[in-house]
């Protein structure tokens, strides 16, 4: 029996949330990309890992926020917690796999390529595994050219966004990228909903999990925590704000390290602007008359 499907149960309300939380998850995150771009080599893994962690949390927390919105007729819908848990970890992994690609290799070529396709991948992930954390009475079935389109709106979409942090603009560029962010992680949630069909067994067996109430809105705190204390992170952070650096950075050529390059910039700096000294004519020695 077809199962009937609705994914506004609670009108614009759970679609709105969910769309500021990706924003919210997403500016995050690429702020702490973009700053760490602007640090030194020791600093640049925590402010990549942090903003895996933000982008992560935020694309999940979307999720699960749009969830709670989603019915199907004529049977309860639980969620199995392990597996829940399951997409949360998917989510920062693969996303920090992909941000720490673009961090290292900058946000051009083949590695913007790679970092975009597998944070796409892990945004994609998340979605279809929170999606088979459900249990209801019934079967789950989805369209595979629709899951397609999600799957590739999840790919441009990441790559987008990382390509916008790696242009170090400023904040207001980074609002919009994540504005633009939000929108697509929404977009490719509720495709990927449009995929779904759900067929009912019709037995009326009590399933097994946690109901939405129970199990969603007490793990969506730590998410949200997290999210929180990201943003006063960010706040508390000028550099975030102005988004470029104190100082010209310096050019790194291959081969050469830091410090000797910084010593022969310095030296020829100092040569260019040595004041010249009067050169002396030096007297002509002519045999004198006797």
């Amino acid at each position: 029996m077809q199962g009937t499907v609705d994914g506004f149960s609670y009108g614009l309300v759970t679609p709105l949330v969910a769309y500021l939380m990706a924003c919210l998850g997403g500016a995050l995150g690429l702020r702490c990309t973009t700053r760490s771009m602007l640090v030194a080599q020791s600093w640049r893994p925590g402010w990549l890992a942090l903003g895996s962690a933000a982008i992560g949390s935020g694309i999940w927390t979307m999720h699960f926020v749009a969830m709670m919105g989603f019915t199907v007729r004529g049977t309860p819908i639980h969620y199995d917690k392990a597996m829940t848990f399951a997409s949360l970890a998917v989510a920062i992994v693969m996303v920090g796999v992909g941000v720490f690609i673009v961090g290292y290799r900058g946000a051009r070529g083949t590695a913007l390529f790679t970092g975009g396709t597998i944070t796409g991948l892990g945004i994609a992930s998340m979605h279809y595994l929170g999606m088979a954390s459900m249990r209801l009475d019934g079967k789950l079935e989805y369209n595979t050219f629709t899951v397609g389109i999600s799957v590739a709106i999840a790919m441009c979409a990441a790559t987008a966004a990382l390509w916008a942090a790696g242009q170090v603009r400023g904040f207001l560029w980074s609002v919009g990228a994540s504005l633009v962010m939000g929108l697509a992680v929404s977009g490719m949630h509720y495709t990927g909903m449009a995929a779904l069909d759900v067929h009912l067994h019709g037995t009326a067996a009590p399933t097994s999990g946690e109901s939405p109430a129970a199990l969603l809105a007490p793990m969506l705190v730590g998410p949200l925590a997290f999210l929180l204390l990201a943003g006063v992170v960010v706040m508390f952070d000028p550099l975030m704000v102005m988004g470029k650096p104190t100082g010209a950075p310096v050019e790194q050529k291959p081969g050469i390290p830091a410090h000797t390059h910084s010593a022969v910039h310095h030296s020829a700096h100092r040569l260019r602007f040595r004041p010249r000294r009067p050169v002396e004519r030096s007297r002509s020695r002519t045999p004198q008359n006797r």
